[in-house]
């Protein structure tokens, strides 16, 4: 029970903040040496995630008709990262990049890049999206799979490099987020709802509504943060944690 919760927390947090959910499940998962966390519990709590930005921008797809410009070229960028992801996957290649050596480069490489990306001038509307701009942030999108690099951090970056304001970077960030974390969401109920065992069905529905809890109050809270504060913050964070990997994996 504990460990469930300590997990919701991290993915809850870290998967809508510029700093890798995957990285963190592994590293403290490692640490702590934590049982629960394997691909079926990622599974479930990427489902709480999932629902809580769905239950956050829902007047926004309710709205789908005059929205739905925003959303095919939100579709168009989620396309490349979901079919490299199936191919990692199914080869198991995904499973060999998640180690500590690769977090701690990714992490501080792609931090300095989210640093780059914070100096461009603010000028682009989320409403700005088009498909050139779907097909450049898509493309960024596929280094998120690897643990480190953060599926958030690399979408707001390219945005950013785009001239995206900081804001409507994050809300982009956010609503790749629902084709992306709903393709996981399929794969997991499949799991859940086929599973002979009680313990594992249990165990994932409390994943699940502790991640939804924390991922709605990171999004909230996100939003209102960099609309005050730069994200330089994170970058700072990113380089320290990578630093002290370093640390532990060459000393």
């Amino acid at each position: 029970m504990i460990e469930i919760f300590i997990l919701s927390i991290i993915q809850g947090v870290a998967e809508f903040l510029p700093v890798s959910s995957s990285s963190h499940l592994i590293l403290i998962s490692d640490f702590l040496s934590f049982e629960n966390q394997k691909l079926s519990i990622d599974v479930s709590l990427h489902i709480g995630s999932f629902m809580a930005v769905i239950f956050y921008f829902y007047k926004d797809i309710a709205n789908f008709y005059s929205n739905r410009i925003l959303f095919f070229n939100v579709l168009i960028a989620s396309i490349p990262v979901m079919i490299t992801g199936f191919f990692l996957v199914e080869t198991n290649l995904i499973e060999k990049m998640r180690n500590i050596e690769t977090i701690a480069w990714t992490t501080i490489i792609f931090g300095i890049l989210l640093y780059l990306s914070d100096k461009f001038k603010l000028e682009k509307s989320v409403n700005k999206l088009n498909l050139n701009s779907a097909v450049f942030i898509g493309i960024f999108q596929i280094f998120s799979l690897i643990p480190g690099v953060s599926r958030s951090g690399i979408a707001i970056t390219a945005a950013r490099l785009l001239k995206f304001k900081r804001v409507d970077a994050a809300k982009i960030s956010f609503l790749l987020s629902i084709p992306i974390l709903g393709a996981v969401s399929i794969f997991g109920v499949k799991n859940i709802i086929f599973s002979q065992s009680y313990n594992f069905t249990k165990t994932n529905l409390l994943a699940i509504l502790l991640a939804f809890i924390f991922s709605y109050i990171t999004i909230k809270y996100f939003l209102k943060f960099i609309k005050r504060f730069n994200l330089s913050f994170f970058v700072i964070y990113r380089i320290i944690l990578g630093s002290i990997l370093l640390t532990i994996i060459y000393l």
